[in-house]
């Protein structure tokens, strides 16, 4: 996008409705545009013939919004809804709000509704307390997967998610081995098993993140896997790319000698994030937006928008009140990049974290470029 061009002008250049640009871009009246901002233009020139079959996966928690939802379902082979919790003894926690509605519509759609699992504490952080206590202890391991299958049973879920971050070490094997009864047990009723996996490197990678995920083990067990390749810029952290192309595509080349390609779905940020500057370590903390809000944010303030060859992520900065801001998002460029790592590897497909905000152009771009199963 150059310095003048509208919405306008640029359906012009390229023969199409103005409507349908700013329709899929999201844009907002008086439709101003930021200098260096990526634009997908729908033409009859635009997508991929091959139609590459591919499974796609969004996580949601059940506050989501019903419009977002019903817009999102359409293009989702999975809905995850996040999350049900559990206890050192195995029972299960429900989700902070409701999940049934989510379920009847995902099954409406089409979409299979997945229950996700995860360690959270009363804290809301994940517990690797919580992970030991029940994957070493065969009575509350059994007592959970149990409660699962009847709570799956009972709400109409179609798989489960084991999400559990930050496992100990010493807790892999038994992490492991909870996984394969899970499957078996899974397999038994009819239901699919994912697992959540941190970004690793290589097999023996050190780390909270990184000992306590065996790929190549659970790659086995699982129907599917989600590669976590996202938060290398977080909110804690220094600014950068959410998730640089360079490391992705690290984590995707070592998953590979793993797991079989076609279980493996990438894993997409739906959001970036926003930095007060100057960064201090400890005490700087970003705001967690979305996509379509970063680019009305730099619009608004007149910001341009630059694009980093190396992580192949758009930024910006801008000034609010006397402080400077930098901002890392998603855009059609950088989505496009990891989509091209889909089909450079064969993988199974993408999971997004999260759908909470709707982006309608990534969509319209995945529709494009493969055929969703």
């Amino acid at each position: 996008m150059k310095q003048g061009d509208t919405a306008y002008s640029i359906a012009a250049r390229f023969g199409v409705d103005a409507g349908i640009i700013i329709y899929d871009n999201q844009l907002v009246y008086p439709y101003d545009l930021a200098v260096g901002q990526a634009l997908l233009i729908n033409d009859s020139a635009f997508g991929n013939m091959q139609n590459i079959p591919v499974r796609t996966n969004g996580y949601a928690y059940p506050f989501i919004s019903t419009w977002v939802l019903e817009q999102t379902l359409p293009y989702l082979t999975e809905l995850s809804v996040f999350s049900y919790g559990f206890t050192p003894q195995g029972e299960l926690i429900a989700p902070i709000a409701d999940d049934e509605w989510m379920i009847v519509r995902a099954r409406r759609a089409g979409t299979l509704p997945v229950l996700t699992l995860t360690p959270l504490g009363p804290d809301g952080r994940f517990s690797n307390v919580l992970i030991s206590a029940v994957v070493r202890n065969r009575e509350a391991r059994s007592r959970l997967i149990e409660n699962l299958l009847m709570v799956m049973s009972q709400k109409g879920y179609g798989g489960l998610d084991i999400d559990f971050e930050y496992i100990l070490a010493e807790d892999r094997d038994a992490f492991t081995e909870f996984v394969r009864i899970c499957a078996d047990r899974m397999h038994e009723a009819g239901y699919r098993l994912s697992v959540a996996l941190a970004p690793k490197t290589s097999a023996d990678q050190p780390g909270l993140l990184y000992a306590g995920k065996d790929y190549r083990a659970l790659g086995e067990e699982a129907d599917s896997v989600l590669l976590m390749t996202y938060e290398w810029g977080y909110m804690y952290g220094p600014p950068m790319a959410v998730a640089p192309l360079q490391k992705v595509r690290e984590v995707v080349q070592y998953a590979v000698t793993e797991i079989p390609p076609q279980k493996i779905n990438l894993g997409i940020p739906n959001y970036g994030y926003d930095w007060p500057l100057p960064f201090e370590q400890g005490t700087t903390a970003a705001d967690i937006i979305g996509n379509v809000e970063a680019v009305r944010i730099a619009a608004a303030y007149g910001a341009e928008i630059f694009y980093d060859e190396i992580s192949q992520s758009p930024y910006f900065y801008y000034t609010d009140k006397g402080v400077s801001h930098v901002v890392w998002y998603e855009d059609v460029r950088s989505l496009s990049r990891k989509f091209g790592l889909i089909e450079e590897f064969g993988l199974q497909g993408a999971g997004y974290w999260n759908i909470m905000q709707f982006f309608r152009a990534n969509w319209i771009l995945l529709e494009n470029r493969f055929a969703v199963k």
